[in-house]
């Protein structure tokens, strides 16, 4: 098969698909691997790096896309990027499209087979491509924090951990799975004084069991929630779903303290706090809205895209070269967690929840492809 490796457009991305080493991977078990010019440059990934691993370097979007019959990339495709998909083509990437219709509707249109990392997921329930990315945006969250808590950043003027006669700063985690595990073991490991809220107390049970009892844990409703906003310096959002309803109200945030902050890491679904009226990007990264300053970069891991670059190929590598080996159908037959990251097939949708969210028409993948 033919895999095409773009550069990412946009939101100021540094990561990229594929490692060097991962190319090697799939070059020694017979795939043509073509990668966009400068694909890696944002990793410190040269095109001879890629060139040595195997990888034909191509000067353009267009030619990558035009000879690929399956594109591997990080980021959501922009629209200039799906104008170059074709019919029957595999897309392979983080999606997302709980939060963008446009974008659903645009990859129905263009007949592709749409498979999202963030939705594959196994059959005891762990999603091993977006793991990787949970864990880093779970304990970036907590260093972004505590860096927009300072003066400079128009903060209260906080250190996170306090010091002797000084008391920590408040942060409460919304979400106890991945991102607010991570999250919290850097929040308490910085002398923060921490709080997990989640409406399962399945997952509470579990985080006290991984972090102890330095980790206080509530259930997330009604008046508890509210009061923890209100005495909260920091609050991150850390919850995982396809469609979020509003979480945080803007009465909680009204209520917050003058430079406090939030920082969402649910924005790439649609966010959880009802003042969040746009997603920010790295490069312009904050507002405040009621004194609050709102953090919504829904690319956090690139902020360290090395580290991610090489965490995301190391999950995705054996999805990709079954895909390839085996064909896209006997992949996700063979495969349940890759059955359960295609969200279009061949132009028709196959998501029982974005179909939902969206109220777009729903097929059934199992009847698409006799299995």
């Amino acid at each position: 098969m033919i895999i095409g490796f773009p550069k990412e457009k946009g939101m100021k991305e540094g990561r990229v698909a594929v490692t060097p080493d991962g190319v090697s991977f799939l070059k020694g078990n017979n795939q043509t691997i073509l990668v966009e010019k400068s694909a890696g440059e944002g990793v410190g990934f040269s095109d001879e790096d890629y060139k040595k691993a195997g990888a034909k370097i191509v000067d353009t979007p267009e030619e990558l896309y035009s000879s690929s019959e399956m594109i591997v990339k990080v980021l959501p495709p922009l629209p200039s990027e799906v104008d170059l998909l074709k019919k029957e083509q595999i897309l392979f990437c983080f999606l997302h499209l709980g939060s963008d219709k446009n974008l659903t509707q645009a990859l129905l249109n263009k007949k592709v087979t749409a498979i999202a990392y963030e939705q594959i997921r196994t059959e005891d329930n762990k999603y091993p491509v977006l793991l990787p990315m949970s864990e880093i945006a779970g304990k970036m969250s907590v260093q972004i924090a505590a860096n927009l808590l300072s003066d400079k950043e128009n903060g209260s003027g906080l250190l996170l951990g306090g010091i002797a006669g000084v008391p920590s700063a408040k942060v409460l985690i919304i979400g106890a799975g991945a991102v607010g595990i991570n999250a919290a073991k850097v929040a308490a490991g910085m002398g923060a004084d921490v709080k997990i809220a989640d409406i399962s107390t399945k997952k509470l049970r579990s985080v006290a069991n991984i972090l102890g009892s330095q980790i206080k844990t509530f259930v997330a409703t009604g008046s508890i929630l509210e009061n923890l906003v209100k005495e909260s310096n920091v609050v991150i959002g850390a919850v995982h779903a396809n469609k979020y309803s509003v979480v945080i109200t803007e009465s909680m945030v009204k209520s917050m303290k003058k430079g406090s902050v939030i920082v969402d890491i649910s924005i790439d679904e649609g966010g959880i706090v009802e003042t969040e009226d746009r997603m920010t990007t790295l490069d312009n990264p904050t507002y405040i809205k009621h004194g609050v300053i709102h953090y919504c970069v829904p690319n956090i891991a690139s902020s360290v895209a090395k580290t991610a670059t090489i965490a995301l190929t190391n999950e995705t590598l054996d999805f990709i070269e079954s895909i390839a080996e085996n064909g896209v159908v006997n992949a996700i037959k063979k495969d349940t967690s890759l059955f359960n990251g295609v969200m279009v097939y061949n132009g028709l949708l196959t998501s029982k929840a974005i179909s939902s969210t969206h109220q777009l028409e729903y097929n059934e993948l199992s009847s698409l492809i006799g299995f």
